[in-house]
């Protein structure tokens, strides 16, 4: 058992498995933790940041109660700018939320990561404008258009470092507390309504014609679908070695099956699977 709890959490990449750290921070406070700083990298980082300005009751409010068309309906497609979606339309609904903060302006400390597809780097954020920066941590190569700022094109930040351990080094915290959502165990059983089933049916059918109109299907795949595996093979490969060189005090699993990349209709399931997880994992050692 620790003798503090002040936390240095690492939020890791995973597109809508990202909505489980929303779990993992409710658990975390629900047993008295203290979060001063957070480091996250692509749905790590809008969740982080998100936290960090006090909006995540918001977002989780939000998201939770998107029907399955509602979250089709912000998927603006785009054939140009380098990525199948443009974005605008969730982060217009997020820059609602967030308002005008900079990192400067938040009560603890925040780095966003993102990926410099020109000098081939990490770019850490932790100054300037917030919004920005979570806008360029989450552009997934080929699917979100990434983000100009000055020099730099910037994309995804799991594309080099989808856990980024290493900038809660210099904090000065009892625990540094990571969660990754590439894990390769069993996801914990979570019993959902037969409406929010079909809805759920529903979209995906929508989201795969869609897909099929832009890529050609070859062997019962999209070339959507393999571009979506191979970011989560090259995700969970880069995790593991991210971690060997940066290991946390703390590594919650978040199951890698809880739901695909682009399951962002499946919000209240893969919440309660975090929480759960969390709640799992720490009572296991002794948190």
């Amino acid at each position: 058992m620790m003798a503090g709890k002040k936390v240095s959490l690492v939020l890791g990449g995973g597109g809508a498995r990202g909505y489980a750290h929303i779990g993992v921070i409710e658990e975390l406070e629900k047993r008295g933790f203290e979060i001063i700083s957070i480091s996250g990298s692509s749905m790590g980082a809008l969740i982080g940041g998100l936290f960090a300005c006090g909006k995540l009751d918001e977002y989780k409010k939000w998201v939770q109660e998107l029907d399955a068309m509602d979250v089709f309906s912000l998927v603006d497609f785009t054939l140009q700018s380098g990525g199948l979606i443009a974005g605008d339309k969730v982060f217009e609904k997020i820059a609602k939320m967030i308002g005008d903060h900079t990192f400067e302006s938040l009560p603890i400390k925040l780095t966003a990561v993102a990926t410099d597809i020109v000098r081939e780097r990490e770019v850490w954020f932790q100054s300037g404008d917030l919004l920005q920066a979570l806008r360029a941590s989450i552009a997934i190569p080929f699917v979100f258009t990434p983000v100009k700022i000055e020099d730099m094109i910037l994309a995804d930040g799991g594309i080099l470092n989808p856990l980024p351990v290493a900038p809660t080094m210099s904090d000065i915290s009892d625990l540094t507390i990571a969660v990754n959502l590439y894990a390769d165990i069993p996801k914990p059983k979570i019993v959902i309504s037969k409406k929010e089933e079909e809805q759920r049916n529903a979209f995906s059918q929508a989201f795969e014609e869609m897909a099929n109109f832009f890529y050609k299907k070859e062997n019962n795949l999209t070339m959507f679908d393999i571009l979506d595996k191979t970011f989560d093979t090259m995700q969970d490969g880069l995790t593991r070695y991210r971690l060997g060189g940066y290991p946390p005090d703390l590594l919650i699993e978040i199951s890698k099956d809880v739901c695909s990349t682009y399951d962002f209709h499946k919000a209240q399931e893969v919440i309660e699977v975090g929480k759960l997880t969390a709640r799992q994992q720490l009572d296991a050692k002794g948190f």
